[in-house]
């Protein structure tokens, strides 16, 4: 397992523009990160707003280091001040653009600081996921911590072969970034989460 230091509010930022479906926050996420330059530690979810005219889906960002969330801060404010005033973003007790995208997009931050809930769309070693591999290896190579099998109380053993689909989405649970996995063909495991229509941002390789 690749170590992720556990974040605090003050090294975690949220960013909500109002995306809807997944697939909107998930390219968000990748061109906030390119656009930002982010450090290859980061990362990065998606969290579920019902607040609001209408659900959506908030970002959320966790840095290496509190110096670094702070220098990532003024980057991002200065970016959507150019390029998308109205959406949302919060760090520790700074808020900007929307005043109501903002108070979401705390709230997801508090969220993926606490490790409560927060979908992973970028994270250590997420980009080394592809084809079939062991379990073992996504949980040495990854920063996913834990892998659960719908409906069966057992955990996967080390040796179980998972189908990756080049589209691994853990999320944090009971503390620890946990992927559910669901039997696929030929005895293998797959990601609970099925690529729609086809793998996210494919252009972000």
């Amino acid at each position: 397992m690749t170590t992720v230091s556990s974040p605090g509010v003050r090294t975690v930022i949220g960013v909500d523009a109002g995306s809807a479906p997944l697939r909107e926050a998930d390219h968000l996420i990748h061109d906030l990160v390119a656009a930002l330059a982010l450090p290859p530690t980061t990362i990065a979810c998606t969290h579920p707003v019902r607040t609001g005219p209408r659900p959506h889906l908030a970002t959320t960002f966790a840095l290496p280091d509190e110096a670094t969330a702070r220098a990532v801060w003024h980057r991002l404010v200065a970016h959507l001040a150019s390029t998308a005033p109205e959406t949302g973003a919060a760090y520790a007790e700074l808020r900007h653009g929307s005043p109501e995208l903002a108070d979401a997009a705390a709230q997801a931050a508090r969220q993926h600081a606490h490790r409560e809930s927060g979908r992973a769309v970028l994270y250590p070693g997420a980009d080394t996921v592809t084809g079939t591999v062991t379990l073992e290896h996504l949980l040495t190579h990854t920063a996913i911590e834990r892998a659960t099998i719908l409906g069966t109380p057992e955990p996967p053993a080390p040796t179980a072969q998972i189908d990756t689909r080049a589209h691994v989405r853990p999320t944090w649970h009971t503390g620890h970034l946990t992927l559910a996995l669901t039997p696929a063909p030929a005895g293998r495991l797959a990601p609970f989460e099925v690529p729609n229509p086809t793998p996210c941002c494919v252009d972000h390789g």
